[in-house]
């Protein structure tokens, strides 16, 4: 249940049998099922997720009361709210299940634990944070300037593996496109 979390990390740092014994002592594995609410609005983001399967979604309010998907987070990638992680303060946004999923959680209060340790694994998953970011901004950047069936055509082809496993409505949310209007373009693709 945690190979496919080492099998990732080891692309950043071998990672000796020791190390993931320790590592497993400080995480939790954990099935969660479509809609499942991660983290609520309001509250302090105190965990991060590592998807091992299915895919999470960050959802905010617009000025106009809508719901808004800000990002999805499939298989390899780690999801929370950094914001409200890194400065302990309460998040604008919360963390859901888009269908359902297996994730690996470290709990802040255990994570300084786990740092002293294993020293380098924090240095680790600040470069992979890092990482992360750079790709959120340039997949963001991707559909600026684009017609609605530009973005959904690049969705389609960059965010595949997301596409067919969450709802019409959750992707249009995500690429600010009425549902209707993505059911014209998508019943014009076909």
């Amino acid at each position: 249940m945690f190979e496919s979390l080492f099998d990732y990390l080891g692309l950043f740092q071998e990672i000796t049998s020791h190390d993931k014994l320790v590592i497993k002592e400080h995480i939790e594995y954990k099935i969660i099922k479509e809609g499942e609410i991660l983290l609520e609005e309001g509250k302090l983001a105190n965990e991060i997720f590592f998807v091992c399967k299915g895919v999470l979604k960050i959802v905010g309010i617009s000025d106009k009361g809508n719901e808004v998907i800000h990002f999805f987070f499939a298989e390899n990638q780690f999801c929370t709210v950094l914001k409200s992680f890194k400065e302990n303060i309460l998040s604008n946004d919360r963390i859901q299940a888009a269908c359902d999923a297996e994730v690996i959680i470290f709990k802040k209060k255990t994570l300084d634990l786990l740092y002293n340790s294993v020293p380098y694994f924090k240095k680790m998953l600040d470069g992979i944070f890092q990482e992360s970011l750079l790709n959120k901004v340039e997949l963001r950047n991707l559909y600026l300037g684009e017609d609605a069936t530009a973005r959904y055509q690049k969705f389609i082809v960059r965010q595949s593996n997301i596409a067919s496993r969450v709802s019409q409505t959750d992707i249009a949310s995500y690429l600010g496109i009425a549902k209707q209007s993505l059911s014209r373009i998508k019943k014009n693709k076909l």
